[in-house]
């Protein structure tokens, strides 16, 4: 995958003029970054934490689905990792961020077609894939500022490989715990902003319009250190693999009620070609790369 990167941004690089033209540098959308500092953090969740979201979900639905079928057995024991520090993007990309790398490489457009979707075997209608699907090579109108959603991995990383190109710095999809220690800090936290879930702080079906809406919509459900939109809008790709075929995903999202899945502990597996409403990404970067 790595070296996969490394081809795609020399080709952005090399043959942008026969996609359209790449943009100069300084006129690419770059994202606004916060820093994570290196050390160790707190990863993971205990029993306690666990059955905390097993009943916020058991008061937002009326019933134990998610407790019967497990959904956060398999996360990781609580316990201290350590990692180097990182940047990472503020907010998830946008849909104006997205449309600079498309607009330069003649990249494919967030879209699915009826039949793929129906394969995903998804509750939501195809109906309702339209208000995020992109016509004549634009976001839809009004959009700009959400999410970018209806992306694959692959696209995440092509989207990853292009800025690499265009900045001269190492931008690259998040690891699962690069992921979580930006979204909770270092103490373990159990949502960004503390241990109590509140509806008011984030965009879930608890409170917000079942849609994404502008990217830092809810400053005040910052982590520790200012990342924002991490627990709902959107569960976010990662490079660290789930199953075969599939890679993890973290944070929640706008369809969610609860939110149990909106924890920075959570994690579930998504197939690495899906292109799904309720996914998108962010993407960290190395300190001083490129500097």
């Amino acid at each position: 995958m790595a070296l996969s990167r490394v081809l795609l941004a020399v080709c952005f690089a090399a043959c942008g003029l026969l996609l359209g033209g790449a943009a100069h540098a300084d006129e690419v959308p770059v994202p606004a970054l916060v820093e994570v500092p290196a050390g160790p953090f707190i990863a993971g969740s205990d029993d306690a934490e666990r059955e905390y979201a097993y009943q916020l979900d058991e008061a937002a639905y009326g019933h134990s689905r998610t407790r019967e079928r497990g959904w956060y057995d398999r996360e990781r024991p609580r316990g201290l990792k350590s990692l180097d520090g990182f940047s990472i993007t503020r907010t998830p990309i946008t849909n104006a961020q997205y449309a600079a790398f498309v607009n330069a490489t003649g990249h494919r457009v967030p879209d699915v077609d009826p039949e793929t979707w129906r394969g995903y075997r998804l509750i939501h209608p195809y109906e309702r894939t339209r208000r995020h699907a992109w016509t004549e090579g634009k976001p839809p109108p009004g959009r700009e500022d959400h999410p970018v959603v209806m992306v694959s991995h692959d696209d995440a990383d092509a989207y990853a490989a292009w800025l690499s190109a265009e900045t001269g710095r190492n931008w690259r999809l998040p690891s699962e715990l690069e992921w979580e220690k930006a979204a909770r800090g270092s103490g373990g936290r159990i949502f960004p902003w503390g241990d109590t879930y509140d509806p008011a702080l984030l965009n879930s079906h608890d409170s917000g319009p079942f849609d994404t809406l502008p990217v830092g919509s809810f400053p005040s459900g910052a982590s520790p250190y200012g990342l924002l939109d991490a627990a709902g809008m959107v569960f976010e790709w990662t490079a660290s693999p789930g199953n075969p075929g599939r890679f993890l995903v973290k944070g929640g999202s706008w369809d969610d009620s609860g939110c149990g899945v909106c924890r920075p502990a959570a994690r579930h597996g998504r197939p690495t070609d899906i292109k799904h409403i309720l996914v998108g990404f962010r993407l960290v970067v190395n300190p001083g790369s490129g500097e």
